[in-house]
């Protein structure tokens, strides 16, 4: 699925997090539409505090020290995702334990993409993203961030995808930007927008990154003990 050259080109965690303060970055389109906001910082102290559990660490010492385990870790991310922010520093430490080489690709290319399928023609690194698209309910989503394990060899083991599957999103975000009695549709955007950012801030954020790594673990043991995941 993905060569070792193409792997290559990809930056390491500690090179994405400059990338992402740059001014080639922080040009490009923001969410919400309002402008890029350098979240270098902000995902270096992510990693920094970062910790596996005794539980993970071991389980996951086994999984890599397996021949068939994973190696590689290619990821696929926008740093104005708040599952990106949340997610890409652990998958970093989860990298860092295991002696994974990590490879991070920006998703977009200027703006950001609404598309159901990639356009080379926008995003330079659409030939990747177009291997990881998610389908639900009849529709193609380019979610993000994706997390793609490799063996040495570039054999694909597992791709873990956007967040966790105990992270209902839909259900929660829904919840907290809908209208409270009173306001108006401009009043409830902002506050909405305004109460997503400080749930971003709350211990369920670190309880979703944990999750996502339980999920990780538990989906490769599963890969290399079974063969495969169907």
């Amino acid at each position: 699925m993905v060569s070792k050259e193409r792997f290559a080109q990809g930056m390491t965690f500690d090179g994405y997090v400059k990338f992402v303060g740059t001014p080639e970055n922080l040009k490009r389109e923001g969410s919400f539409g309002m402008p890029r906001k350098d979240y270098g910082e902000f995902l270096r102290k992510a990693f920094e505090t970062a910790q596996l559990t005794d539980a993970q660490r071991e389980a996951w010492q086994w999984i890599v020290s397996q021949p068939s385990g994973p190696a590689k870790m290619l990821v696929i991310s926008e740093e104005w995702s708040s599952d990106c922010r949340r997610e890409v520093p652990v998958l970093a430490r989860l990298a860092q334990a295991g002696g994974l080489e990590m490879r991070i690709f920006a998703r977009d290319g200027h703006t950001i993409s609404s598309l159901a399928v990639p356009d080379p023609k926008e995003s330079p690194n659409a030939d990747l993203m177009a291997q990881f698209l998610r389908k639900r309910d009849g529709q193609t989503f380019q979610s993000i961030p994706i997390a793609a394990f490799y063996t040495k060899s570039f054999e694909h083991l597992y791709t873990y995808m956007e967040f966790p599957q105990i992270y209902r999103k839909d259900r929660v975000v829904a919840a907290i930007r809908a209208p409270k009695p009173g306001e108006s549709k401009d009043d409830t955007a902002k506050r909405g927008l305004s109460d997503f950012f400080a749930f971003q801030q709350t211990p369920f954020f670190r309880l979703y990154a944990n999750a996502a790594v339980d999920e990780i673990i538990a989906m490769l043991h599963e890969r290399i003990r079974v063969g495969s995941l169907a």
